[in-house]
Order: C-alpha cells, then sequence, then structure tokens
C-alpha cells in the first residue's frame, strides 16, 4: 500500500528510530509498503520514518535497478569522498551539494532476520548515507551551506554541459 511520506518539518523525522526486533508479518508489510511507496515517488531510498514509523528500516535502489531492503543497517566500512547534489522525499524541489563517501559497506538483516551485506559505489553509497542518517533523525539539508531549487539546479547544470 503506498503512503503518504511525511515532509521536512514533521517532528517524526527528527527522531532516532528503534532497533527491530521482532521479524514477522507486520515487518513484511512494512517492508512491501515502502518500496511501494518509493516506485510511486520514483525515488532512490526511503527510510521508514519518512512514512512515519520509528524503526530502523530503510530501502535503497541500487545502481542495478535492485530494490534492497535494509533492517538495522550499520555502515562498516567507507572509502574515498564525493561531492554532489542531492534530494530528499521529505524535502521536495530542493536540492543540496553533500560530501559523502564514494564507496561504502552496509551490514544489515533482511525481512528474515538473516544477515547480509551490501556494497555500493556512486549514488548507491550516497543513498545508503543519507537513508541510514534519517534512522538517526537526520536530514541531509544539515550538512549544506545551502539549498538551490530545482530550477536553478538545472541552470547550473547546463551551464557546466556549455563549458
Amino acid at each position: 500500500m503506498i503512503k503518504k511520506i511525511l515532509q521536512k518539518d514533521d517532528p517524526v523525522l527528527h527522531k532516532v528510530c528503534h532497533p527491530v526486533t521482532n521479524f514477522d508479518q507486520k515487518l513484511a508489510n512494512l517492508l512491501d509498503d515502502m518500496t511501494a511507496t518509493l516506485k510511486d515517488a520514483q525515488g532512490l531510498g526511503l527510510a521508514a520514518p519518512q512514512i512515519g514509523i520509528l524503526r530502523r528500516v530503510c530501502i535503497v535502489l541500487n545502481d542495478q535497478e535492485e530494490y534492497l531492503e535494509l533492517v538495522n543497517p550499520e555502515i562498516v566500512s567507507q572509502e574515498g569522498e564525493q561531492e554532489g547534489f542531492e534530494g530528499c522525499l521529505s524535502l521536495t524541489g530542493m536540492y543540496g551539494i553533500v560530501e559523502r563517501p564514494m564507496k561504502v559497506k552496509v551490514k544489515a538483516q533482511n525481512r528474515h532476520g538473516e544477515p547480509v551485506e551490501f556494497e555500493g559505489e556512486g549514488i548507491t553509497a550516497r543513498c545508503f548515507c543519507h537513508e541510514i542518517e534519517h534512522l538517526d533523525g537526520h536530514m541531509y539539508y544539515e550538512k549544506c551551506d545551502r539549498l538551490f531549487t530545482e530550477a536553478e539546479v538545472d541552470d547550473m547544470m547546463q551551464a557546466v554541459d556549455a563549458d
């Protein structure tokens, strides 16, 4: 079921999420709802607090177009750095320049409580970091000097392409 995505000023987005301890049908339903919501919003990632659930669960669409389910995720290693525009389904139409690691390895559990590990580079690494920060009550704009509108980003990208 597609859920409403909470926006920036909702206090739920600024709270620390609780670990998942029950790997049951309720969790499976949450993961299914989150995937449906993410697909509908055409985003790259979604964390449970963005739909009002304070649990350590997120979904990331990786660069192979796979929806990765991460329950109780932790970043276990990171390498390099990248700087680029980042947006969020909870802050629509705005973007900020954020520095992130170029490569990230995450350990988590799947919907059955079994351990899983994922590695990602580039945009996938960025998504892992972004979504896991949501679980700790943080949003990307806390790392930005300023936010840009979509029109400003388009103008900047056209100026780069013209060079």
